[in-house]
């Protein structure tokens, strides 16, 4: 059973953080779900981790502002701010051993934000990179599926929102509103196929986001531009998925990560939206794998072992 932490940030806030495996691993994956969504988004991943590496311990939380976690003041809602706060999660329940982090859009956004402003603390600690269904570009690349002149306007009304449900605090979204949007939801986030159990998950978590966090974070995700932080990290294990019907993190925005990172294992899913790990959870399973196995054969026991063997 996950182990719940809680992490107090310098600003006060609480982070509802989730833990298996032993505290003592070799090697840590921390998983960082999306804009609006909490930790529950990996359930599935979280299952397979602890059926095939069950030495490798394995972190979820849950983002300021989101799932569990309190909310916070409207300055602090911004990515660089999610980059200081995984810094911050590293250091009180990941203390020791090598990392790899892997982030769903907003998450995958953090991991870049945490690798420009802490550049010292990622190289030490950071040993692979998984991004799912993310962009280095803010939405240079989010069309919604459209036009572009009706993408133009969808943008228009979404910003406005945003503005002014950043301004409405800690209040959640009503569950009537939310049950009236769940075809809307739908349409945004999922491909050609999606389980309704999925869609339930989506709709419960977006119902526990602060509409401060919903409207808040809108702006520093669509400015966001951090290829040039991605090219330096060229030398870790990496993936990069997507799904090539995702309105909002589309195809483009995986091939520029994967530009960046030559040595990246790029996979388009066909017929996939936003939320690969739950629409396609065996392909984000085995590119997660793939990128453990690599940093667990470089870890200091197994060099050692291969040595003694020779």
């Amino acid at each position: 059973m996950p182990e719940p932490v809680e992490v107090r940030l310098p600003d006060d806030i609480r982070l509802h953080v989730e833990a298996t495996g032993p505290a003592d691993a070799e090697v840590t994956a921390v998983l960082l779900h999306g804009w609006t969504l909490d930790g529950r988004s990996w359930h599935r991943q979280l299952a397979a981790l602890r059926t095939a590496f069950g030495s490798v311990r394995v972190v979820t939380y849950d983002a300021r502002g989101h799932g569990r976690s309190s909310c916070m003041a409207l300055p602090t809602a911004t990515l660089a701010q999610l980059g200081d706060d995984l810094a911050a999660v590293l250091d009180a329940v990941v203390p020791a051993g090598r990392v790899v982090l892997v982030g769903h859009s907003m998450g995958g956004m953090t991991i870049m934000e945490y690798a420009h402003r802490h550049p010292g603390h990622f190289a030490r600690r950071v040993a692979g990179l998984v991004f799912v269904s993310t962009t280095a570009e803010g939405h240079t690349h989010t069309v919604y599926g459209l036009s572009p002149r009706v993408a133009r306007v969808i943008r228009l009304a979404e910003t406005t929102g945003a503005g002014i449900m950043a301004r409405c605090g800690s209040w959640r979204p009503p569950q009537a509103l939310l049950r009236a949007l769940r075809p809307s939801i739908r349409w945004m986030l999922f491909g050609d196929r999606c389980d309704p159990a999925d869609i339930r998950l989506v709709t419960s978590a977006v119902a526990r986001a602060s509409l401060r966090s919903i409207g808040g974070f809108r702006v520093s995700i669509g400015v966001q531009h951090r290829l040039a932080t991605l090219a330096a990290l060229a030398h870790l294990p990496a993936a990069a998925l997507v799904g090539d019907r995702d309105r909002l993190t589309p195809p483009p925005c995986a091939e520029s990560i994967a530009a960046a990172l030559p040595a990246t294992e790029l996979t388009v899913c066909p017929g996939a939206g936003h939320m690969l790990m739950m629409e396609r959870p065996d392909e984000v399973n085995a590119a997660l794998s793939a990128v453990l196995r690599r940093v667990l054969d470089a870890t200091p026991a197994r060099t050692a072992a291969r040595r003694a063997r020779r």
